[in-house]
Protein backbone atom coordinates (compact mmCIF):
# COMPACT_ATOMS: atom_id res chain seq x y z
CA UNK A 1 0.00 0.00 0.00
CA UNK A 2 1.46 3.68 -0.68
CA UNK A 3 3.22 5.06 1.99
CA UNK A 4 1.08 8.29 1.17
CA UNK A 5 -2.76 8.26 3.09
CA UNK A 6 -5.22 11.30 3.51
CA UNK A 7 -7.40 11.92 6.46
CA UNK A 8 -10.46 14.61 6.68
CA UNK A 9 -11.31 15.72 9.87
CA UNK A 10 -8.95 17.22 12.43
CA UNK A 11 -10.80 17.76 15.84
CA UNK A 12 -10.23 16.22 19.15
CA UNK A 13 -9.94 12.43 17.89
CA UNK A 14 -8.65 13.26 14.50
CA UNK A 15 -5.41 15.03 15.86
CA UNK A 16 -3.91 12.68 17.73
CA UNK A 17 -4.76 9.81 15.20
CA UNK A 18 -3.06 11.44 12.11
CA UNK A 19 0.05 12.07 14.69
CA UNK A 20 -0.31 8.22 15.35
CA UNK A 21 0.00 7.91 11.64
CA UNK A 22 2.72 10.22 10.93
CA UNK A 23 4.71 8.84 13.79
CA UNK A 24 4.48 5.15 12.05
CA UNK A 25 5.81 6.46 8.71
CA UNK A 26 3.56 7.46 6.73
CA UNK A 27 2.88 10.29 4.49
CA UNK A 28 -0.56 12.38 5.82
CA UNK A 29 -2.50 14.63 3.39
CA UNK A 30 -4.98 16.40 6.01
CA UNK A 31 -8.22 18.36 5.41
CA UNK A 32 -10.51 19.97 7.86
CA UNK A 33 -13.38 22.55 7.36
CA UNK A 34 -11.71 24.56 10.05
CA UNK A 35 -8.20 25.19 8.27
CA UNK A 36 -6.56 26.59 11.68
CA UNK A 37 -7.33 22.67 13.23
CA UNK A 38 -5.24 21.12 9.93
CA UNK A 39 -2.64 23.37 9.79
CA UNK A 40 -1.31 22.51 14.20
CA UNK A 41 -0.45 19.38 12.26
CA UNK A 42 2.05 20.66 10.06
CA UNK A 43 4.48 20.69 12.95
CA UNK A 44 3.98 17.35 12.93
CA UNK A 45 5.12 16.48 9.70
CA UNK A 46 1.69 16.55 8.13
CA UNK A 47 0.78 17.78 4.49
CA UNK A 48 -2.46 20.00 4.63
CA UNK A 49 -4.32 20.56 1.40
CA UNK A 50 -7.64 22.53 1.01
CA UNK A 51 -9.90 19.92 -0.05
CA UNK A 52 -11.11 16.01 0.39
CA UNK A 53 -10.08 15.81 -3.08
CA UNK A 54 -6.83 16.66 -3.01
CA UNK A 55 -6.43 14.97 0.21
CA UNK A 56 -7.57 11.81 -1.18
CA UNK A 57 -5.77 12.14 -4.67
CA UNK A 58 -3.63 8.59 -5.54
CA UNK A 59 -3.55 7.82 -1.67
CA UNK A 60 -4.49 4.52 -1.54
CA UNK A 61 -6.48 4.86 1.58
CA UNK A 62 -8.55 8.27 3.23
CA UNK A 63 -9.85 8.34 6.79
CA UNK A 64 -12.96 10.26 7.98
CA UNK A 65 -13.61 11.28 11.32
CA UNK A 66 -16.48 13.43 11.46
CA UNK A 67 -19.33 14.65 13.40
CA UNK A 68 -22.47 13.56 11.36
CA UNK A 69 -24.51 12.35 8.13
CA UNK A 70 -24.45 15.44 6.38
CA UNK A 71 -20.49 16.47 7.04
CA UNK A 72 -19.53 12.71 5.49
CA UNK A 73 -22.03 13.11 2.96
CA UNK A 74 -20.84 16.47 1.80
CA UNK A 75 -16.67 14.98 2.41
CA UNK A 76 -17.05 12.62 0.06
CA UNK A 77 -19.31 13.25 -2.31
CA UNK A 78 -19.77 17.36 -2.54
CA UNK A 79 -18.04 19.25 -4.64
CA UNK A 80 -14.03 18.93 -4.68
CA UNK A 81 -14.86 15.38 -2.44
CA UNK A 82 -13.31 12.47 -1.65
CA UNK A 83 -15.34 11.30 -4.99
CA UNK A 84 -13.07 12.67 -7.02
CA UNK A 85 -9.57 11.65 -5.80
CA UNK A 86 -8.45 8.05 -6.96
CA UNK A 87 -7.50 5.41 -4.87
CA UNK A 88 -8.64 2.25 -3.56
CA UNK A 89 -10.05 2.40 0.14
CA UNK A 90 -12.39 4.58 2.39
CA UNK A 91 -12.20 4.11 6.53
CA UNK A 92 -15.11 6.12 8.42
CA UNK A 93 -14.34 6.62 11.93
CA UNK A 94 -17.35 8.77 12.22
CA UNK A 95 -20.39 7.92 14.84
CA UNK A 96 -22.91 7.92 11.79
CA UNK A 97 -26.39 5.66 11.22
CA UNK A 98 -25.54 1.92 9.57
CA UNK A 99 -28.50 2.92 7.11
CA UNK A 100 -26.30 6.06 5.78
CA UNK A 101 -23.67 4.30 5.95
CA UNK A 102 -25.04 1.34 3.66
CA UNK A 103 -26.07 4.29 0.95
CA UNK A 104 -22.91 6.53 1.34
CA UNK A 105 -20.88 3.08 0.47
CA UNK A 106 -23.43 1.99 -2.50
CA UNK A 107 -23.39 5.44 -3.99
CA UNK A 108 -19.51 5.53 -3.77
CA UNK A 109 -19.26 1.92 -5.16
CA UNK A 110 -21.48 2.87 -8.23
CA UNK A 111 -19.04 6.02 -9.06
CA UNK A 112 -16.18 3.48 -9.51
CA UNK A 113 -15.06 4.73 -5.94
CA UNK A 114 -13.21 3.09 -3.01
CA UNK A 115 -14.55 0.32 -1.19
CA UNK A 116 -16.16 1.46 2.03
CA UNK A 117 -14.95 0.42 5.67
CA UNK A 118 -17.11 1.78 8.25
CA UNK A 119 -14.93 2.10 11.66
CA UNK A 120 -16.10 3.92 14.44
CA UNK A 121 -13.76 3.84 16.89
CA UNK A 122 -13.84 3.61 20.89
CA UNK A 123 -10.97 4.68 23.62
CA UNK A 124 -11.08 8.05 23.98
CA UNK A 125 -8.70 10.85 22.88
CA UNK A 126 -6.22 9.16 25.01
CA UNK A 127 -6.35 6.23 23.54
CA UNK A 128 -5.81 7.59 20.20
CA UNK A 129 -3.02 9.09 21.69
CA UNK A 130 -1.64 6.19 23.36
CA UNK A 131 -2.84 3.78 19.91
CA UNK A 132 -4.92 1.46 22.37
CA UNK A 133 -8.58 2.55 20.31
CA UNK A 134 -10.74 -0.20 19.72
CA UNK A 135 -11.96 0.01 16.56
CA UNK A 136 -15.11 -2.07 15.29
CA UNK A 137 -15.27 -2.19 11.49
CA UNK A 138 -17.75 -3.26 8.86
CA UNK A 139 -16.99 -3.85 5.77
CA UNK A 140 -15.74 -6.68 2.71
CA UNK A 141 -12.95 -9.09 4.02
CA UNK A 142 -10.54 -7.79 1.34
CA UNK A 143 -11.64 -4.36 2.34
CA UNK A 144 -10.70 -4.69 6.38
CA UNK A 145 -7.52 -6.19 5.59
CA UNK A 146 -6.15 -3.81 3.51
CA UNK A 147 -6.80 -1.32 5.83
CA UNK A 148 -5.97 -2.75 8.98
CA UNK A 149 -2.34 -2.47 8.86
CA UNK A 150 -2.91 1.20 9.09
CA UNK A 151 -5.05 1.27 11.18
CA UNK A 152 -3.34 -0.47 13.51
CA UNK A 153 -1.38 2.71 13.89
CA UNK A 154 -3.30 3.93 16.72
CA UNK A 155 -5.65 1.09 17.57
CA UNK A 156 -5.06 -1.62 19.97
CA UNK A 157 -7.60 -4.03 18.74
CA UNK A 158 -9.28 -4.27 14.94
CA UNK A 159 -12.52 -6.49 15.39
CA UNK A 160 -14.39 -7.17 11.57
CA UNK A 161 -17.62 -7.49 12.92
CA UNK A 162 -20.08 -7.79 9.66
CA UNK A 163 -20.57 -5.82 6.16
CA UNK A 164 -20.92 -2.66 5.41
CA UNK A 165 -22.51 -0.92 8.85
CA UNK A 166 -22.19 -3.33 10.69
CA UNK A 167 -19.11 -1.46 12.39
CA UNK A 168 -21.68 1.36 12.96
CA UNK A 169 -24.28 -1.26 14.75
CA UNK A 170 -21.75 -1.93 17.20
CA UNK A 171 -21.27 1.51 17.74
CA UNK A 172 -24.46 2.33 18.54
CA UNK A 173 -24.38 -0.39 21.55
CA UNK A 174 -21.26 0.51 22.60
CA UNK A 175 -23.31 4.11 22.59
CA UNK A 176 -26.24 2.25 24.37
CA UNK A 177 -24.34 1.22 27.08
CA UNK A 178 -22.29 4.65 27.46
CA UNK A 179 -25.02 6.94 27.24
CA UNK A 180 -27.19 5.31 29.50
CA UNK A 181 -24.48 4.90 32.14
CA UNK A 182 -23.72 8.53 31.98
CA UNK A 183 -27.41 9.28 32.54
CA UNK A 184 -27.41 7.34 35.34
CA UNK A 185 -24.71 8.81 36.70
CA UNK A 186 -26.27 12.20 36.52
CA UNK A 187 -29.01 10.84 38.40
CA UNK A 188 -26.99 9.20 40.99
CA UNK A 189 -25.25 12.94 41.33
CA UNK A 190 -28.14 14.95 41.55
CA UNK A 191 -29.50 12.47 43.92
CA UNK A 192 -27.23 12.58 46.24
CA UNK A 193 -26.28 16.22 46.43
CA UNK A 194 -30.41 16.86 47.26
CA UNK A 195 -30.47 14.16 49.67
CA UNK A 196 -27.54 15.63 51.53
CA UNK A 197 -24.58 13.85 50.58
CA UNK A 198 -21.61 15.62 48.88
CA UNK A 199 -21.90 14.09 45.72
CA UNK A 200 -18.40 14.82 44.47
CA UNK A 201 -17.33 12.12 46.73
CA UNK A 202 -19.49 9.30 45.28
CA UNK A 203 -16.87 7.86 42.94
CA UNK A 204 -14.75 7.56 46.06
CA UNK A 205 -17.48 5.36 47.94
CA UNK A 206 -18.27 3.32 45.35
CA UNK A 207 -14.61 2.16 43.87
CA UNK A 208 -13.85 -0.85 43.84
CA UNK A 209 -17.64 -2.15 43.85
CA UNK A 210 -20.03 -3.23 41.00
CA UNK A 211 -21.17 0.13 40.19
CA UNK A 212 -17.78 1.29 39.76
CA UNK A 213 -16.52 2.04 35.93
CA UNK A 214 -14.06 4.31 34.27
CA UNK A 215 -17.32 6.23 33.45
CA UNK A 216 -17.98 6.69 36.91
CA UNK A 217 -14.22 7.78 38.03
CA UNK A 218 -14.46 9.86 35.06
CA UNK A 219 -18.24 11.48 34.67
CA UNK A 220 -18.54 12.35 38.61
CA UNK A 221 -15.55 15.04 38.83
CA UNK A 222 -16.58 16.33 35.76
CA UNK A 223 -20.40 16.75 36.84
CA UNK A 224 -19.48 18.22 40.24
CA UNK A 225 -16.12 20.19 40.08
CA UNK A 226 -14.57 21.90 36.87
CA UNK A 227 -14.19 20.70 33.60
CA UNK A 228 -9.93 20.05 32.88
CA UNK A 229 -10.77 19.52 29.12
CA UNK A 230 -13.67 18.36 26.48
CA UNK A 231 -14.94 15.17 25.78
CA UNK A 232 -17.84 15.88 23.48
CA UNK A 233 -21.54 17.71 23.82
CA UNK A 234 -24.77 16.83 25.14
CA UNK A 235 -26.04 16.99 20.99
CA UNK A 236 -23.60 14.92 19.38
CA UNK A 237 -24.24 12.37 22.01
CA UNK A 238 -27.93 12.84 21.16
CA UNK A 239 -27.52 12.06 17.82
CA UNK A 240 -26.25 8.85 18.72
CA UNK A 241 -28.67 8.30 20.89
CA UNK A 242 -31.57 8.62 18.25
CA UNK A 243 -29.70 6.82 15.93
CA UNK A 244 -30.07 4.18 18.42
CA UNK A 245 -33.55 4.68 18.46
CA UNK A 246 -33.96 3.99 14.98
CA UNK A 247 -32.22 1.19 14.96
CA UNK A 248 -34.40 -0.90 17.72
CA UNK A 249 -37.27 0.82 15.37
CA UNK A 250 -35.96 -0.57 12.26
CA UNK A 251 -35.17 -3.91 14.05
CA UNK A 252 -38.43 -4.52 16.06
CA UNK A 253 -36.68 -4.09 19.47
CA UNK A 254 -38.43 -2.32 22.08
CA UNK A 255 -35.79 -0.78 24.24
CA UNK A 256 -37.33 0.92 27.00
CA UNK A 257 -34.40 1.83 29.07
CA UNK A 258 -32.85 3.48 26.22
CA UNK A 259 -36.63 5.47 25.97
CA UNK A 260 -35.87 7.66 29.04
CA UNK A 261 -32.07 8.15 28.48
CA UNK A 262 -33.56 9.52 25.13
CA UNK A 263 -36.13 11.47 26.97
CA UNK A 264 -32.90 12.92 29.35
CA UNK A 265 -30.88 14.02 26.31
CA UNK A 266 -33.63 16.05 24.66
CA UNK A 267 -34.41 17.72 27.75
CA UNK A 268 -31.53 18.29 27.86
CA UNK A 269 -31.03 20.13 24.31
CA UNK A 270 -34.54 22.10 24.86
CA UNK A 271 -32.36 23.85 28.06
CA UNK A 272 -29.91 24.93 25.60
CA UNK A 273 -27.24 22.39 26.60
CA UNK A 274 -26.83 20.99 22.92
CA UNK A 275 -23.25 22.30 22.95
CA UNK A 276 -22.82 22.01 26.32
CA UNK A 277 -20.03 19.45 27.70
CA UNK A 278 -21.90 15.65 27.72
CA UNK A 279 -20.84 16.15 32.02
CA UNK A 280 -24.33 19.08 32.04
CA UNK A 281 -26.56 16.19 31.54
CA UNK A 282 -26.65 16.41 35.28
CA UNK A 283 -28.10 19.48 34.94
CA UNK A 284 -31.65 17.62 33.61
CA UNK A 285 -31.76 15.75 36.81
CA UNK A 286 -29.93 18.66 39.09
CA UNK A 287 -31.37 21.72 37.46
CA UNK A 288 -30.29 24.64 40.35
CA UNK A 289 -26.86 23.10 40.06
CA UNK A 290 -24.62 26.51 40.53
CA UNK A 291 -22.43 27.94 37.86
CA UNK A 292 -22.97 28.39 34.05
CA UNK A 293 -22.52 25.27 32.26
CA UNK A 294 -19.38 24.80 29.79
CA UNK A 295 -19.91 25.40 26.61
CA UNK A 296 -17.50 23.74 23.35
CA UNK A 297 -17.25 24.52 20.01
CA UNK A 298 -18.78 22.92 17.14
CA UNK A 299 -16.27 20.65 16.13
CA UNK A 300 -15.80 18.68 19.04
CA UNK A 301 -16.46 15.19 18.23
CA UNK A 302 -17.94 12.95 20.93
CA UNK A 303 -15.96 9.74 20.04
CA UNK A 304 -13.87 11.45 22.74
CA UNK A 305 -16.54 10.22 24.99
CA UNK A 306 -16.23 6.17 24.19
CA UNK A 307 -14.48 4.97 27.61
CA UNK A 308 -13.10 8.86 28.20
CA UNK A 309 -9.30 9.01 29.35
CA UNK A 310 -8.67 5.23 29.48
CA UNK A 311 -7.60 2.74 26.74
CA UNK A 312 -10.09 0.23 25.79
Amino acid sequence: MSGVVGFCGTGLMGAPMVRRLLAAGYRVRVWNRSPEKAQALAADGAIVVDSPQAAAQNAAAVFLCLTDEAAVETTVFGDKGIQNGSGSWLVDHSSISPAATRVFATRLAKRGGRLWVDAPVSGGVAGASAGTLSIMAGGSEQAVRATTALMQAYAGRITHVGETGAGQIAKLCNQTIVASTINAIAEAVALAQKSGVNASILNTALAGGWADSVLLQTFVPRMTGPIDRPMGTVSTMLKDVENIASLATESGVSLRGLDAVLASFREAANQGLGSADLSEIVRVAWPDKTGASTQLDDSTHLNATNNPGATP
